[in-house]
């Protein structure tokens, strides 16, 4: 009876293992194409939820493009649904789509790291060409300078609904 349960107890760990590892995926160091890489093939933005109030494509304002969809990690989502601080390892990516909504132009992503910039929210940014290219990584100064103005909403234009 004994062997019986260890089988049983074994054998539900080892399906159980699996799923806790990938809970506990590691998030990107704060740069360009580890960023890239982790947004494209380790957990793919497109498959996360689109930010809160903003479900598909809308239409942009400058510096952004014509169009434009936002989409957020887990943790993003869950703080703003919540009305919380930005908290470590949140990410929320901008598509960036021409005047005909069809053209992606570029990809700007927001990634917030406890410690990396406090001037700057503690956010790494990045703009990404449409085939992926980094145009722009790190602390981006025209990225800071602008999302400043709204630092009392964690650095975030867009208010969750």
């Amino acid at each position: 009876m004994k062997r019986l349960a260890s089988i049983v107890l074994t054998l539900i760990l080892s399906s159980f293992l699996p799923a806790v590892s990938t809970m506990a995926e590691e998030l990107p160091a704060p740069d360009g194409k580890a960023l890239w890489t982790y947004m494209t093939k380790t957990s793919p933005y497109v498959g996360w939820g689109y930010w809160p109030g903003r479900y598909g494509m809308y239409e942009g304002t400058e510096p952004h493009g014509a169009h434009l969809k936002v989409f957020a990690n887990g943790p993003a989502l869950r703080a703003a649904r919540e009305g919380k601080p930005m908290p470590a390892g949140a990410i929320v990516v901008k598509e960036n789509y021409g005047m005909d909504g069809k053209t992606l132009m570029a990809v700007t992503p927001m990634y917030k790291m406890n410690g990396y910039n406090p001037e700057g929210g503690d956010w790494f940014w990045a703009k990404y060409n449409a085939d992926g290219s980094i145009d722009k990584e790190g602390k981006v100064g025209g990225c800071i300078k602008c999302h400043e103005a709204v630092k009392d909403q964690n650095w975030i234009f867009n208010k969750a609904e």
